[in-house]
């Protein structure tokens, strides 16, 4: 999968390695490109039942790749958030259950990426923020599930991203299904999957296509709305300042 992604076969789990470990994993052209290959790839396999997502040392996902995004206009750069906003949201749609497995941290659209996910492992000491607020715009996409998840007002704090959150914390408010010591949640994931997977396939993706109107509803017009938000955003001073820095960056 051009480097980007590596996929690997456990029997009847696939695991899907994001491969960015320069950029922090952040979602590039390239790695959104090659994220949706890999999945509907693994989707499609009759010999898979289960997918763990995670990413390679020293984070799951810094978010989007703001050097990227800081060389494009405005407009390009919202065309490339609604492309990623729609691979993030094929994950709820796919048949197989598919778990995140986050060590580091999840950032941004990190963060969004993972709450796509059905199961969500987080070892306690990762670090959750959503620092777009901070960079001077609303997250374009990604906030349905944490509204399902923790209420509309807990994910409005959340989205200022004024507090720290931790994995202890992320479980307590519910956003994460399970914690585990630092290191080890890639196999406790997969340990997860597995008995995913050892579900009967059918009734496994029925499952996960009933509970989808409860946990993405309406979610493709509601990203809609964030990104039409965000396009107004991203022509402010703040953001126009956060995007040269990072594209200043070698």
């Amino acid at each position: 999968m051009s480097g980007q992604i590596i996929i690997e076969q456990h029997a009847a789990v696939a695991v899907l390695t994001m491969n960015k470990p320069e950029r922090r994993n952040a979602l590039g052209t390239e790695s959104v490109r090659a994220l949706s290959a890999a999945l509907r790839q693994c989707d499609r396999n009759e010999e898979i039942n289960a997918i763990v997502l995670t990413g390679c040392e020293p984070a799951f996902c810094a978010g989007s790749d703001l050097k990227e995004l800081g060389g494009l206009s405005v407009e390009d750069m919202c065309e490339h958030e609604a492309v990623t906003a729609r691979v993030v949201r094929e994950i709820p749609m796919l048949g197989a259950p598919v778990v995140a497995a986050v060590e580091g941290y999840a950032l941004g659209g990190g963060f969004g990426l993972a709450l796509a996910c059905d199961v969500i492992i987080s070892a306690a000491n990762v670090k959750w923020k959503m620092p777009e607020v901070r960079n001077g715009w609303l997250p374009p996409w990604g906030l349905i599930p944490v509204i399902a998840k923790v209420g509309p007002a807990r994910a409005r704090l959340l989205t200022w991203g004024i507090y720290e959150v931790d994995g202890v914390e992320a479980f307590r408010l519910g956003l994460v299904e399970q914690l585990c010591e630092p290191g080890r949640a890639r196999e406790t994931a997969i340990r997860t999957a597995e008995r995913l997977a050892a579900l009967p396939r059918g009734s496994a993706r029925s499952t996960k296509r009933y509970f989808q109107q409860f946990i993405v509803p309406d979610c493709e017009r509601l990203d809609a709305e964030a990104g039409r938000i965000f396009a107004d955003d991203a022509r402010s001073e703040a953001s126009q300042a956060t995007l040269a820095r990072f594209a200043a960056k070698a």
